[in-house]
């Protein structure tokens, strides 16, 4: 029998809003940018969140407008509070 442990990552907006909680608690360099690999790494190496999940809950937060992502992909601008 498998076992398979709970992602909690899995829903896309639980995702967006530790991806909030972590942009908010890193100081933006100049105009309010936050370097992606800033919310990536500890997402994906600290928190143990998955690639795919990572990519959700920041297409989540951009749709709900709580971070802006560069065209390039390279920064994000926190738009709000902590997922209001």
């Amino acid at each position: 029998m498998k076992h398979v442990t709970e992602r909690p990552f899995a829903d896309p907006q639980a995702a967006a809003r530790k991806l909030i909680e972590l942009a908010a608690s890193i100081e933006p360099v100049q105009d309010g940018r936050i370097h992606i690999e800033k919310i990536n790494y500890p997402f994906l190496y600290t928190l143990k969140g998955s690639g795919a999940e990572f990519g959700a809950g920041i297409r989540c937060a951009v749709e709900k407008g709580w971070l802006d992502l560069h065209e390039s992909g390279t920064y994000v601008r926190l738009l709000t509070a902590v997922g209001t």
